[in-house]
């Protein structure tokens, strides 16, 4: 790819600190296939300063979800991401944005695709306070994807069943999460100046995915008594989302209540490596 083979590899604290191993082999495809300089920042800040830094290396993140959009955000915020192509080897728990976004979830396809892949301009989604959507923009905010964890059998460790039994007890009860993910809600949804759903009509779910076009696809779930309502669907440059206090998931993190909030469609916003079509 015609970018720089002087790769800055940038390396997540959490990634460093729980997925030791696979950071390691991307580190070691990853230099033997270019010059790299490896940086191990501790904290938000010596993350940012790495990036700042970079010179005309081209910057390479190891790291989940959350380091992407952040990385992705702080660019953006610096108004650099236009012209910064990124890379990453998607490490730990949350990798579905960045498989969504085509880059391949095996650390050593990954790491490869680094070195030979090719430039992908994409979508951004922004809101008014410069916070970005990458994947997807959901409301209310579905599930989190669960990093996958090996679980033991009590019935072969009888310690681990009391020690369960004791930190249900001891541990505070749940808040309720009714005002995160409760029933239908009422909102006004705009797109384009023009209204797709009112608040007289309860919705479901609303779903707001980038593309590659310059427009977002937008799909309101209404509410329904019996029979499932069809699915309003448009797309479009700006959403605009108002009504009662609802929360968001925007990617991997959710963000709210708010009352309003207008998300526009930044076209061709920024490069990320994928692997070439075969």
């Amino acid at each position: 790819m015609a970018t720089s083979d002087q790769l800055l590899v940038v390396i997540d604290p959490v990634a460093r600190r729980t997925e030791g191993e696979s950071v390691r082999i991307a580190k070691d495809v990853l230099s033997a296939g270019a010059t790299t300089k490896v940086c191990l920042p501790a904290d938000p800040e010596e993350f940012a300063r790495a990036l700042a830094r970079r010179g005309s290396r081209r910057p390479v993140l190891i790291g989940d979800d959350r380091a992407l959009v952040r990385t992705v955000s702080l660019l953006h915020r610096r108004r650099e991401l236009a012209e910064c192509v990124l890379s990453v080897v998607p490490v730990g728990g949350l990798l579905s944005v960045a498989g969504s976004l085509g880059v391949p979830t095996g650390t050593v396809a990954a790491a490869r695709a680094v070195l030979d892949g090719v430039e992908r301009r994409l979508d951004l989604l922004v809101d008014e306070s410069d916070g970005v959507v990458l994947g997807a923009l959901r409301i209310p905010p579905a599930e989190p994807d669960a990093p996958q964890e090996r679980s033991l059998d009590p019935a072969a460790h009888p310690w681990l069943r009391t020690c369960q039994t004791l930190v249900r007890t001891l541990a505070p009860s749940r808040p309720a999460r009714a005002a995160v993910t409760g029933g239908p809600a009422r909102l006004r949804v705009e797109v384009d100046g023009v209204t797709l759903v009112d608040l007289d009509q309860p919705v479901e779910a609303v779903r707001v995915v980038p593309g590659r076009s310059g427009t977002a696809t937008v799909e309101v779930h209404p509410a329904s008594v019996g029979a499932a309502a069809a699915p309003l669907l448009t797309t479009g440059r700006t959403v605009s989302v108002s009504g009662a206090d609802f929360h968001y998931r925007a990617d991997a993190a959710v963000s709210g209540p708010v009352r309003r909030r207008t998300w526009t469609v930044w076209a061709g916003a920024w490069g990320l490596t994928v692997p070439q079509q075969e």
